[in-house]
């Protein structure tokens, strides 16, 4: 247990930074950009959908790797695919969270908006823990499953606070 005290301490710290910073920042109302796209949101709404995209390949491999679903239990690229999704996926969650962050910071006028804006410092806090568990020596068998799915379901309540609210209330669009 020792060993998981430094990633939670860095967890605690990581989302508490993120939630001080986008709270006493002034936000700017825009913040990422893409030619193609109608607006920052709908750039910010695609993104998120990929990066939940890419966390349901890290699940589905995820499990299949710890034998949960016994198929492909010997695929040997179960493993590279499994990393690259969650690079692709992080990478893909980074211009979410800078938008998010400068362009609309910390904010608590309703409900989903709270929620969103505690479920994203978690997230990023989580996946810091969660990286620093990799790299240790020594750590519970159960660490690694249990901050992936902490992980894993801060994405999705991201997703579905965000993402899916935004393409249920005003369409699916570019």
């Amino acid at each position: 247990m020792a060993t998981l005290i430094v990633p939670f301490l860095v967890a605690c710290l990581v989302a508490a930074g993120l939630g001080v910073y986008g709270k006493l920042h002034e936000p700017t109302g825009i913040a990422v950009n893409v030619a193609g796209f109608s607006s920052p949101a709908t750039v910010k709404v695609w993104l998120a959908t990929v990066a939940f995209v890419l966390a349901l390949v890290q699940l589905f491999t995820a499990l299949v790797m710890y034998g949960k679903i016994p198929i492909l239990n010997n695929a040997q690229w179960l493993g590279p695919v499994h990393r690259w999704s969650g690079r692709l996926a992080f990478i893909a969650s980074i211009p979410v969270a800078l938008h998010c962050l400068y362009a609309l910071g910390f904010d608590d006028y309703n409900t989903r908006v709270l929620l969103h804006s505690l479920l994203g410092c978690f997230f990023y806090g989580v996946f810091a823990a969660k990286m620093l568990i990799l790299a240790k020596k020594g750590v519970p068998n159960w660490a690694l499953p249990l901050f992936g799915g902490l992980v894993f379901t801060a994405l999705a309540g991201l997703f579905v606070t965000s993402a899916l609210w935004f393409f249920t209330t005003f369409g699916v669009k570019l």
